[in-house]
């Protein structure tokens, strides 16, 4: 450790080295990326725009497309750019800071569905209770606990990995800055940095996970509770689409970071990676807007008014 000079940069080997493949990759990953922007943004200005959507439900689905917005674009420039000028560098501060901000919204995302989940049990458990338990100050008070544990998880994660050293290889098995593939090329012990990965994880992940459980198995209970086929529609219909963001978003965050080290693969763990850092941050829009009528119905609304607006602009 003595002789170790300090790595500059790393060298992001990519998803694939084939050339014929860099420019159908460009296009594919910029076309979800332009989804993702178009999705997020367009969910955060309508509920912005339209006072129907000033509700709690709507105040933590707007800062859901935030973090979605916040971590895919942490990586996936960076990604475009490589697959055209096939530079596939990044400085030793350019890795440090995509991983703390990839790991700072993503962890706000996971506390903002357990947020969510609260919420939907609040309007289905208590309904006649729910504008005098989900007020303004209970949604920010949340909100602001989401962004705080977000920066305690990215600081506890990013200080750990990058108090290795790097001498060695610079070579990163990866197309971004993430925590396996970076304790995989680093020289020094990595077993206790290993297990405060884990626990850090476990920590975050399980903590949040139990109180979407919670709330979802209380939501269950009260559902066959409710006699009337509408009630129990109306329910469903509420939470399916939550249900859906959550199972799609926990189950690779399982999978990339509490599997053990010895059953990680390049190809799988990339595979996954590509999933959760992309293809989630443009389905959670549609998600949410596809399965919801009052989304849909202001979308439209919004549409008409546009068109009317520059029918007498150019009249």
């Amino acid at each position: 450790m003595e002789n170790c000079s300090m790595v500059e940069e790393f060298i992001l080997v990519g998803l694939t080295d084939s050339p014929e493949l860099q420019v159908p990759l460009f296009i594919i990953f910029t076309i979800i990326y332009f989804i993702t922007l178009v999705g997020n943004l367009g969910l955060v200005f309508l509920i912005s725009w339209d006072s129907h959507f000033h509700t709690p439900m709507y105040f933590f689905l707007s800062n859901l497309s935030l973090a979605d917005l916040g971590y895919s674009s942490a990586i996936t420039p960076k990604v475009m750019a490589g697959f055209l000028s096939g530079d596939k560098t990044i400085s030793y501060g350019g890795c440090v800071t995509q991983m703390y901000f990839f790991m700072y919204f993503a962890t706000i995302e996971s506390y903002l569905l357990a947020a969510m989940a609260y919420d939907r049990q609040v309007a289905v458990c208590k309904p006649l209770h729910y504008n005098t338990t989900m007020t303004s100050k209970v949604c920010a008070t949340l909100a602001i606990g989401c962004y705080i544990c977000g920066f305690l998880n990215s600081s506890t994660l990013t200080g750990n990995t990058f108090s290795l050293h790097f001498c060695s290889s610079n070579v990163i098995h990866h197309f971004f800055c993430d925590v396996p593939p970076l304790l995989a090329v680093s020289s020094s012990v990595t077993y206790i940095h290993k297990l405060v990965v884990f626990f850090a994880v476990v920590l975050h992940s399980s903590f949040a996970l139990f109180f979407i459980l919670k709330s979802y198995f209380l939501i269950f209970i009260a559902i066959l509770r409710t006699r009337s086929a509408e009630g129990c529609q109306k329910a469903f219909s509420t939470c399916a689409s939550h249900l859906t963001a959550v199972s799609i978003f926990c189950g690779t965050i399982i999978f990339m970071y509490l599997q053990p080290s010895s059953r990680h693969s390049m190809d799988t763990d990339q595979m996954a990676s590509v999933f959760y850092t992309r293809v989630i941050p443009m389905l959670n829009p549609l998600v949410h807007s596809l399965r919801n009528k009052e989304v849909i119905s202001a979308f439209r609304k919004t549409v008409s008014k546009a068109k009317s607006s520059l029918g007498i602009f150019y009249n």
